[in-house]
């Protein structure tokens, strides 16, 4: 299990805005962040737990956030309505495509997913996995 994700952003409004549209749909909200002298930033959890969480930053160094090539972040789904809600919501809120949601069988039984890229260009996933929630 792990206990954080987290993603740069140049822009935690925009970023705010994008990540409450697709974690919306997946049971996710977002939380408040006690200031801790760190940088500006936003967190997602789910109910009342306290981990595991997501987080978008402002970078600590002052630098420009920049995207992982190879990096992507995962969302597990509870239905296949659930991919095609976080994924339209994610467009409508500055994402852009990376695959639209469809089956995707190479990767398992009952694997559906949807890929889009933030507006900071970090790349998020929204899958559903029938072969281990069924």
């Amino acid at each position: 299990m792990f206990s954080h994700i987290t993603v740069g952003t140049q822009d935690l409004e925009r970023a705010g805005h994008f990540y409450d549209a697709i974690l919306a749909p997946l049971g996710l909200k977002r939380r408040a962040v006690v200031p801790d002298g760190g940088p500006p930033s936003l967190c997602w959890v789910t109910g009342t737990a306290p981990l595991p969480r997501f987080y978008v930053y402002i970078p600590r160094d002052g630098a420009p956030s920049s995207i992982g090539n190879g990096s992507m972040v995962a969302f597990l789904a509870s239905s296949k309505d659930a991919v095609a809600l976080a994924y339209a919501a994610g467009l409508a809120k500055g994402g852009t495509d990376e695959g639209e949601p469809g089956l995707r069988p190479h990767y398992g039984d009952g694997y559906y997913g949807a890929y889009l890229r933030d507006p900071d260009g970090n790349k998020v996933h929204i899958v559903y996995r029938a072969d281990l929630l069924a």
